[in-house]
């Protein structure tokens, strides 16, 4: 075991699987004494069991680390609660939390029913609330602490994921949103948007050019739940196999002004020139991945007809 973490005590939401499972088995061979959070539940959220807290609990002692298992849904604010309280019941003390847990419910937006927006917006968004509200008000005691979201590309858009897209675009204001408010009392507030294989990464509706490992992501979890890390707040990291970049900060670009009170039509004609758009990536990036389909399809077809 190293101690890059040695001495801290970490909760990981969504911990039971993939890139949790990952993140708290490595904060554990940090030297961190681990909370190992995970309603247990299937890709939709759905079926709840403990067991698989449970097994990665085990693991971590089976190797030697500290852990404890916690099944509460993050979903309520009793169970955001009882994640925190966990940590300092059994070991005294909160140094971090990282929020993983998520579901898919993946349906077109004009499909979308309620109870597919719903459940999506309450395990990402809001539970990431109920932990960070929750450990917040630990560490603002005690003196500091790390919060630390999870995010995901799609924060900027997705084709057929709005729910997801929104509770990730959620988080990633909710994270700058705590930066900001907590920095006064030690606490930083970072957001990891990882690209790796897991359940949920399986249902992106096209190929990712660069896909990475759950393991991949667990290092940069660690590094900013440590000291070394305490001046580093309000950022959006990815990690994607052995890439790790940052993304911008929202700011104005361009601005104008008019001598008299706008109107509509006094507006088209100026803001296409003074102002203009921002074109998103993800449009350029899904009219490459339709032109590159065609092209494979027709080099199909022709070489179907020899």
């Amino acid at each position: 075991m190293a101690d890059f973490l040695a001495g801290k005590v970490i909760a990981v939401t969504g911990a039971g699987r993939g890139i949790g499972r990952a993140v708290a088995l490595g904060c554990a061979a940090e030297g961190a004494s681990v909370v190992v959070n995970d309603y247990g539940v299937s890709i939709d959220g759905r079926e709840p069991s403990s067991e698989v807290a449970d097994e990665v609990a085990q693991e971590i002692r089976d190797g030697g680390g500290q852990a404890v298992a916690c099944a509460d849904s993050v979903t309520t604010m009793e169970g955001g609660e009882r994640i925190v309280r966990t940590a300092v019941d059994s070991y005294g003390r909160l140094d971090g939390v990282v929020c993983v847990a998520g579901i898919l419910r993946e349906r077109m937006l004009f499909n979308m029913a309620e109870e597919e927006w719903d459940p999506v917006i309450e395990t990402h968004l809001k539970g990431t609330f109920t932990v960070f509200r929750a450990a917040s008000a630990v560490m603002r005691k005690t003196g500091g602490g790390a919060l630390i979201g999870f995010t995901s590309g799609n924060h900027a858009g997705s084709v057929s994921q709005a729910n997801y897209s929104a509770a990730k675009g959620g988080i990633v204001s909710l994270v700058r949103s705590a930066a900001l408010g907590l920095g006064k009392y030690g606490i930083t507030a970072n957001a990891v948007a990882p690209v790796a294989r897991t359940r949920m990464s399986a249902n992106v509706p096209f190929d990712m050019a660069e896909m990475g490992e759950p393991e991949d992501v667990a290092p940069l979890v660690a590094y900013l739940l440590s000291d070394a890390a305490r001046d580093v707040t309000g950022q959006i990291y990815t990690v994607a196999g052995r890439r790790i970049a940052v993304w911008n900060q929202p700011q104005e670009i361009r601005s104008m002004y008019g001598e008299e009170a706008w109107t509509a039509e006094s507006i088209a004609k100026r803001l296409p020139e003074a102002v203009g758009v921002e074109t998103m990536p993800m449009i350029a990036k899904l009219a490459a991945y339709a032109k590159a389909t065609e092209e494979r399809k027709a080099a199909e077809e022709q070489g179907g007809g020899r």
